[in-house]
């Protein structure tokens, strides 16, 4: 796999990061992008293998073209940008905070995804990551759910528009990573209660998802599919 090139766009830290780090040890070659610089920086240093790193802001769609351009070729694009606008009971949920999430998530990834294109592989793949919102039914999250289902959708649409590049979609439910920023008493209380609600018992890894990313990077005959990793929490009450 040596020769097969990875952008992992949203890479610094999280899912991402995890997911870079798996497939460098399984030998392929990886660039990761990120919009803090320094954060980037240290992501690249703490990884081992052919791994780049490229500065870029998913949601200046103005500069997205110069970007792909420097990352050059790619055989597998994977999109795991974060975001956490939009929460909240639907009937007081801010709309002008819902947009933001419209745009630094969905739109980010829809904008990712054309702007890579023309560097894509037609034996590639592109693997978009959203969340487990979008199919559980959860009160408190009506529009996380709407931006994660607007990604998901993208995944039957373009495996059919652009075959026979590969398109998928990983959702993953309440995983362990540094986007939920609270304090680690604060962690420890939600995720207790998360794991809960969870049949296999606890939260996810981050390599849990990862490993579920690499394995739709690899099967050259999974497409148009959306992988649900979430422990079985969407069908909790």
């Amino acid at each position: 796999m040596s020769s097969q090139h990875v952008a992992i766009i949203g890479g610094s830290s999280g899912i991402g990061l995890a997911t870079a780090a798996h497939l460098l040890e399984k030998g392929y070659r990886v660039t990761i992008t990120g919009r803090d610089a320094a954060k980037l920086q240290a992501a690249g240093q703490s990884l081992n293998g052919d791994i780049a790193t490229v500065t870029m802001d998913a949601a200046d769609f103005a500069s997205l073209g110069d970007v792909f351009r420097a990352i050059g070729p790619v055989d597998h694009l994977v999109l795991a940008l974060g975001g956490g606008n939009g929460a909240g009971p639907f009937a007081t949920v801010d709309l002008a905070d819902l947009r933001k999430g419209f745009e630094q998530k969905t739109m980010a990834h829809f904008a990712c995804a054309q702007a890579c294109l023309p560097h894509l592989s037609r034996e590639g793949s592109i693997t978009f990551v959203s969340a487990v919102s979008a199919q559980a039914a959860m009160p408190g999250t009506a529009g996380l759910g709407a931006i994660n289902a607007a990604i998901a959708a993208l995944a039957p649409i373009l495996a059919v528009e652009l075959k026979p590049i590969r398109v998928n979609c990983v959702s993953p439910g309440v995983v362990d990573t540094p986007w939920w920023d609270f304090t680690a008493e604060q962690r420890e209380q939600t995720f207790a209660g998360f794991a809960a609600r969870t049949p296999v018992g606890r939260v996810g890894r981050p390599l849990e998802i990862a490993e579920a990313i690499a394995f739709l990077i690899g099967n050259g005959f999974t497409s148009g599919h959306t992988l649900i990793c979430d422990g079985g929490i969407r069908l909790g009450q």
